[in-house]
């Protein structure tokens, strides 16, 4: 009987002013432990830095270059720094983050409930580390290799050309395709939650698949570098992605229509 209580939403309501000292709790850990690994991170911020421009030096080193980064304004280094600190804190806190925000809501959802959003839990840092790994393991060296063409000899050009890149642009650049790919790797989580409270459907998703395509395309030119590799890098996981959202939905609505079927026999 006391376990039946427990997983009753009914059990765990609270006054609308509880609900708010709960959510600032909620908030000041996840404020506390994000802060605590900025300081960590900022403490090797070198190491960081230098695992974000390994995919840059290993091109520059094959097809030739200045071989450094450079900044222009005094406190670009400093800022800089301060920036990829955040970044790598963000990702390291991810799963507090996410695990304050489902200790808050868990207590008003059903057991049955609590056990078909776990797959959810589960899949979403692992979808976000698959896209970033992507970015960066594989979009990054082809996209610098590409951009890194454009660079000439004084024979060819009479003046060469080479590529002087600021820190603050380059890591900027490579910050934002991570955390692009990893968050367009979140879709089949976000199309298959929308399914399940209604809002999608399978057969809508595959009814728009073609405008879904276009619309992967125009993602991927908005999100990464101009250039053909990294934006058809994007949008062909993104499309393939989609695919598998429409196979979600189906079996997510598939299970909603045998619970339907179950509720109504015990009625």
């Amino acid at each position: 009987m006391t376990g039946s209580l427990q997983d009753d939403p009914e059990h765990h309501t609270m006054p609308l002013m509880d609900h708010l000292i709960e959510l600032r709790r909620r908030l000041m850990y996840s404020i506390a432990a994000f802060l605590a690994a900025f300081f960590a991170c900022y403490a090797v911020h070198e190491p960081i830095y230098g695992f974000l421009v390994v995919p840059l030096a290993r091109i520059m080193k094959e097809v030739g270059g200045s071989q450094r980064l450079i900044y222009t304004a005094l406190t670009e280094g400093f800022f800089t720094n301060m920036k990829v600190s955040a970044f790598a804190a963000l990702l390291v806190t991810f799963p507090i983050f996410a695990t304050q925000i489902w200790r808050f809501i868990a207590p008003g959802l059903y057991r049955n409930e609590k056990r078909a959003m776990l797959p959810f839990l589960v899949a979403t840092p692992v979808l976000f580390a698959v896209g970033a790994s992507l970015a960066y393991y594989v979009v990054m060296p082809l996209a610098w290799r590409f951009l890194l063409g454009f660079q000439t000899t004084s024979a060819e050009t009479v003046l060469p050309i080479q590529l002087e890149a600021k820190m603050s642009e380059y890591l900027s650049l490579v910050m934002t395709l991570i955390f692009a790919f990893g968050l367009c790797f979140e879709l089949p989580v976000a199309l298959t939650l929308m399914a399940r409270v209604g809002l999608v459907t399978s057969k809508g998703l595959a009814d728009k698949r073609r405008f879904a395509m276009v619309g992967a395309f125009i993602v991927a030119a908005i999100l990464t570098p101009p250039d053909v590799v990294s934006q058809t890098s994007l949008a062909i996981p993104l499309i393939g992605l989609y695919e598998i959202s429409i196979l979600s939905c189906r079996y997510v609505e598939k299970q909603r229509r045998s619970d339907d079927d179950a509720a109504a026999q015990k009625e």
